[in-house]
């Protein structure tokens, strides 16, 4: 293990945090807000930190998939624990737990929040957590990546694979550090043309950006009690539609730019996604049409929150806790298939679902014809055995952390449906659940324990799972 340099780099996302923990200062003096102070001493604390790590560079450069995922997450660690402290010391959102709690749910772009009255926080306040949706949307590495010549080679890619979300990750590029500085190219036009829709559509310029930044990161922290409910239609209809933008994987945009249309067409994945989407809306439509004036408004709220749900962003125009349970059932399902792997969204994926179903159809097929040999395809390429036995490693530890998770927050003695739907909102990224963690109410209600174990399950649902199991494997540490 070179731990010199896991050292060096978690020391740059130190770093990074005090750099960025300047833009809230900036907001809070253009509103004359006096809580700039503690994004202040955060922002010192976490620099002086990062120099203290970079100072001198370690000689051997080189890590492997081992270093690579340890170094995801261990920054992802840090900068939960580094976000939280502008919480607690302007006394905002008082209590460790608390704070822990609201930064690992704005870092992983999960939305779950500890605050009853979001009205009261201050504007750089609701600036900060909205910020922290949109940096760890694309992946906090991935931005250094782009910005800093941490190590050369290929080696980065151990980073990207550690960080990035699905099965399955490459270079859009020849040269690996410009694939993320593409990505994040495509992610910041996304974010600034949604910012230029929503001000047409009459929203002040301060909720578009947030709203923007939370919509970009599938985030889905609210600016006030009302959610999205304190919009327009036609604002909520735009953030529907770039909810569903977001939640594709960005390889699909680069070959679009790259005028490679065939290549789009072919993915399946994309296709599937889509499928699923207009299926859910209009199934949940349907079942909630006596709950509206008019079936346009029940298609309108119907397609705002499978949107929401599936792409794990957890806006809410609506409660639809109040729902049937036929909608709440199908909502509580695609809060597990989730997104595109790619994307900003969160959830197993719907390429993993497309590989198991594969496999299963060819099981099925080996049974009636023995000897036959049948290649598995996605997007007309072969997927390889390796990925196979990923997905298949990945849907069981996610059945081993979920149970677990369940049977630990059961202690605080809450109903079924109240304990499952939080931990599938807060590993899969989405925020609100059902019953007591519903879209109208906060998780502030729980024991410390409780928001410990979800802050975990946040960072866990994150990165995927495995990173953040290495750091307690034996065999991680060991020369």
């Amino acid at each position: 293990m070179n731990k010199g340099m896991i050292k060096h780099i978690t020391g740059w996302v130190f770093i990074l945090l005090g750099l960025v923990l300047l833009l809230p200062i900036l907001v809070a003096v253009i509103y004359k807000e006096n809580t700039w102070t503690a994004f202040l001493l955060t922002s010192v604390i976490s620099t002086f930190i990062g120099i203290l790590c970079i100072i001198r560079k370690p000689k051997n450069q080189t890590i492997y998939a081992k270093e690579g995922f340890s170094i995801v997450a261990l920054s992802w660690i840090i900068i939960a624990v580094i976000g939280a402290l502008p919480f607690l010391i302007s006394g905002e959102i008082p209590g460790f737990f608390n704070a822990l709690f609201e930064s690992a749910s704005g870092f992983t772009t999960t939305g779950a929040s500890v605050v009853d009255n979001v009205d009261a926080l201050s504007k750089c306040i609701l600036f900060w957590r909205s910020f922290m949706h949109w940096l760890g949307g694309m992946g906090v590495l991935v931005f250094i990546i782009a910005v800093i010549p941490l190590i050369g080679g290929g080696q980065n890619m151990h980073l990207m694979r550690a960080e990035s979300p699905g099965p399955m990750v490459g270079k859009l590029m020849p040269k690996l550090r410009s694939t993320p500085m593409i990505l994040y190219g495509i992610y910041f036009s996304m974010t600034v043309l949604e910012i230029i829709f929503l001000l047409f559509g009459g929203m002040p310029l301060f909720d578009a950006v947030l709203n923007s930044m939370a919509t970009a990161g599938t985030g889905g922290f609210s600016m006030t009690n009302a959610g999205m409910s304190a919009y327009n239609t036609y604002c909520q209809l735009i953030i529907s539609i770039f909810m569903i933008l977001f939640g594709i994987n960005f390889n699909v945009y680069f070959l679009i730019l790259g005028k490679k249309i065939k290549d789009v067409l072919k993915n399946e994945e994309v296709r599937y996604y889509l499928i699923i989407l207009i299926s859910a809306t209009i199934i949940i439509a349907l079942n909630i049409s006596s709950q509206f004036k008019s079936m346009g408004m029940a298609f309108h709220h119907a397609l705002f929150q499978v949107a929401s749900i599936m792409t794990t962003t957890g806006f809410s125009s609506v409660d639809f806790n109040l729902w049937p349970e036929l909608s709440k059932t199908i909502l509580i399902i695609l809060m597990f298939i989730g997104a595109c792997a790619g994307s900003t969204g969160g959830g197993i994926k719907v390429s993993r679902f497309i590989i198991v179903c594969k496999d299963a159809v060819n099981e099925l097929s080996m049974l009636i014809h023995p000897r036959r040999v049948k290649v598995m395809k996605m997007d007309g390429k072969k997927i390889e055995k390796k990925t196979f036995h990923n997905v298949c490693a990945y849907l069981f530890v996610y059945m081993i952390i979920f149970i677990s998770s369940l049977l630990l927050i059961s202690l605080n003695n809450y109903d079924f449906s109240t304990n499952f739907s939080a931990i599938a909102a807060t590993m899969n990224n989405i925020g609100p659940g059902l019953n007591l963690v519903g879209p109208a109410t906060s998780y502030s209600f729980l024991s410390d324990f409780s928001k410990f174990v979800l802050s975990f399950d946040m960072i866990a649902g994150r990165l995927e799972l495995f990173p953040i199991l290495l750091l307690f494997a034996p065999g991680t540490w060991k020369k």
